[in-house]
C-alpha cells in the first residue's frame, strides 16, 4: 500500500490509500496495477516514483514465489547484523538478486567502523550504518540503539551474519531474530566460538562430520531453538581452512532456506524445539 499526503493545493490525503500492486512477470517486465479512490487527485510523478520502487522489488521475486494459498507473497524485509567481512550477508544478496531468496535488505548495520561488510553493502546499494560497540557502556544499552534503528527500518526479521556480539532481545523481536553457526550446536558454541576457532576446535575433538546450524536468537551465545541443521563430511588431513569452506558451502544453502521457511510462515516455536510445517500457509 501506498499512502501520500494532501496539503493544501488537493493532493493526497494520509489515510486515502493507493493501491500498488503486481499483475503479472514475464522475464524482466512487470506489470503493475495501481488502484485510487475516485474523489482525490493523483499526481501522476508520484505514482510513477512509487511504482519503481514497487517494480525494484517485485523484480526480486519469482512468478511462482508472487502467490501462496491463493495470496500475494510480499518480499521478506530484511535487517543484517554484521562484524566482519561479510560473507554471509553477500550469500543473501546473491539469493535475492538471482530471485532465489523473496527478500530484500532494508539495512545492514556493523558492530564497529572500517568493516569490509558494510563496504558490500555500499556496493549494492544497501542502507548501511555503525553501531560502535566500544562507545556502549554495556550490553543492554547497545541492545537498546541496535534495536531503535532495526524499527525505524520497519523490517519483518533480523539475520546475523556474522556478528560477534551479545544482543538482548526485546520481547517484540522474540522469534524474529536468527543466526547461523558454523558447527552443528549445541557442540562447539559459546562466547568466543566464531570463525576459525570453530573449526580448529571440531579438527582437535576428532570429529568425523561438521556442518551449520540456523537458529532463532535469545539472551545469550548459541543457545536459541535450533530451525535446521546441515552437515558435511570432515576429511583427513583437513586445516581449519579447508574446513571452514566446506561448512561455508552449507551455510550458503542452509540460511536462505530458514529465511524461505519463516517467510512462509511453517516456522514454530515450541518451547526449546522449532516446529516445521509441511505446508506452506503463505504471508
Amino acid at each position: 500500500m501506498l499512502v501520500l499526503s494532501r496539503h493544501k493545493d488537493e493532493s493526497i490525503m494520509i489515510g486515502q490509500q493507493i493501491e500498488v500492486s503486481v499483475l503479472d512477470i514475464r522475464g524482466d517486465k512487470v506489470r503493475l496495477g495501481v488502484t485510487a479512490p475516485k474523489d482525490i487527485s493523483v499526481h501522476r510523478r508520484e505514482v510513477y516514483d512509487q511504482i519503481c520502487r514497487e517494480n525494484q522489488l517485485a523484480a526480486q521475486v519469482r512468478p511462482e514465489d508472487l502467490t501462496a494459498g491463493g495470496r500475494n507473497v510480499k518480499p521478506l524485509s530484511l535487517a543484517v547484523l554484521v562484524s566482519g567481512g561479510g560473507t554471509t550477508l553477500q550469500n543473501l544478496l546473491d539469493r535475492i538478486a538471482d530471485q532465489t531468496l523473496p527478500a530484500v535488505v532494508q539495512v545492514v548495520i556493523g558492530s564497529r567502523p572500517g568493516l569490509q561488510a558494510l563496504q558490500r553493502a555500499a556496493r549494492a546499494g544497501v542502507p548501511n550504518l555503525v553501531i560502535d560497540r566500544s562507545r556502549h557502556p554495556d550490553v543492554n544499552t547497545f541492545s537498546r540503539e541496535v534495536f531503535a534503528q532495526i524499527d525505524r527500518a520497519g523490517v519483518d526479521l533480523v539475520c546475523l551474519a556474522g556478528w560477534l556480539n551479545l544482543l538482548k532481545i526485546p520481547d517484540p523481536w522474540r522469534g524474529r531474530v536468527m543466526n547461523i553457526h558454523p558447527a552443528l550446536l549445541p557442540a562447539f558454541g559459546g562466547r568466543g566460538m566464531y570463525g576459525l576457532r570453530v573449526h580448529e576446535a571440531v579438527l582437535a575433538a576428532g570429529c568425523k562430520v561438521s556442518g551449520c546450524t540456523v537458529h532463532f536468537v535469545d539472551d545469550d551465545y548459541d543457545t536459541g531453538p535450533i530451525i535446521l541443521q546441515r552437515t558435511c563430511p570432515v576429511h583427513e588431513g583437513d586445516s581449519p581452512q579447508s574446513l571452514a569452506l566446506r561448512v561455508f558451502e552449507q551455510e550458503c544453502l542452509a540460511y536462505p532456506q530458514a529465511i524461505r521457511l519463516f517467510q512462509q510462515g511453517r516456522l514454530h516455536i515450541d518451547g526449546r524445539r522449532v516446529r516445521i510445517d509441511t505446508a506452506v500457509r503463505g504471508v
